[in-house]
């Protein structure tokens, strides 16, 4: 078996990477995230793992061998899905994979921007000392009302670490959960409009597409309750950047927390600049001690469906011959 890896990999997750392959498996890495180094990392590749950078159609096209991309979390919203259509290239995710590790930051960046925790860290470290103004600024979470945008993995995972806080529990999906899970979590099921209404804190958890785009517009930004947060760790093409940013700068918006951004690795100037908006570098999944159960569950998937053209359904994006499945949860 040849692997390709379109990522260049910290050296200590490279070894984990490496001291899990199977015997006799060969392992080519991209020196860079230039086209052309992914495209010689996938050239004579049976398979290909992307954690974060793009597939695009170059790379692709670089191998007459290549039957699988498989993503190492769940979005594939950067992989040319047509070219793998058109090329026969199976695609698969891992669904759920890190959702313990993304909730935890959802939880987290709900935290830090009710009290202003970066802005507060930046402040002290200065030598400031501004105790009594920050009993103005600074909310807890218990008693408030957050809206849960998906219920998916990882929106499952944050409505269990959120109820102990003592919480309202929204939420609002295109399929309704079960009554048994909507009580075992004491989640309400509501529209998208009454949820933005109604909620204190807003947090994103649904997979990017040409139907989710801009999924928090302008409009919608504006149908949120004054002095709302807003978290979002799923993807950042979900949201008007520049709306949010104007809800922000005037106060009618408490605050933000934000890991996923539309023009990743680049961070609206805007954003940078607001004392309100706690920003994170797309890395909510991105734990060292979830990387050996990611490498492994990513290889059992490469080794099922090379020998047998087996994929796990919740982990089947495309298969050639198959039905597509869809990108839900």
């Amino acid at each position: 078996m040849r692997l390709g890896l379109l990522d260049p990999l910290d050296e200590g997750l490279l070894r984990e990477l490496r001291a899990r392959l199977p015997a006799r498996w060969e392992l080519a890495c991209a020196a860079s995230a230039r086209t052309d180094d992914q495209a010689a990392a996938a050239r004579s590749a049976d398979a290909v793992l992307v954690i974060w950078s793009a597939v695009s159609r170059p790379v692709l096209e670089a191998s007459a061998s290549l039957r699988l991309v498989q993503k190492l979390g769940v979005g594939v919203d950067k992989v040319d899905l047509e070219c793998c259509r058109e090329r026969g290239v199976a695609v698969a995710r891992l669904a759920g994979v890190n959702a313990p590790a993304v909730a935890e930051h959802v939880v987290m960046l709900v935290l830090a921007s009710l009290r202003r925790l970066a802005s507060s860290d930046r402040r002290v470290r200065a030598g400031e000392w501004f105790k009594e103004e920050a009993r103005a600024f600074q909310r807890q979470l218990r008693a408030k009302t957050v809206g849960l945008v998906g219920l998916g993995h990882v929106g499952t995972e944050v409505a269990k670490r959120l109820r102990p806080f003592e919480v309202l529990l929204l939420y609002t999906d295109l399929r309704r959960a079960p009554r048994a899970t909507e009580r075992r979590l004491g989640l309400r099921f509501v529209g998208l409009d009454e949820l933005l209404a109604s909620s204190d804190v807003v947090s994103l958890h649904v997979p990017y597409s040409p139907s989710s785009a801009n999924l928090l517009s302008a409009e919608r930004i504006a149908q949120l309750r004054e002095g709302a947060v807003v978290v979002n760790c799923a993807r950042g093409g979900l949201v008007d950047e520049d709306a949010l940013a104007d809800a922000l700068a005037s106060g009618r918006l408490a605050g933000a927390g934000l890991d996923t951004f539309a023009g990743e690795p680049v961070v609206s100037e805007r954003l940078r600049a607001l004392d309100t908006v706690v920003l994170t570098p797309h890395c909510a999944g991105a734990v060292a001690d979830n990387f050996p159960f990611v490498v492994e569950r990513a290889l059992a998937n490469v080794s099922s469906y090379l020998a047998s053209g087996e994929l796990p359904a919740e982990d089947r994006i495309f298969v050639p011959g198959a039905e597509h499945p869809g990108l839900g949860g």
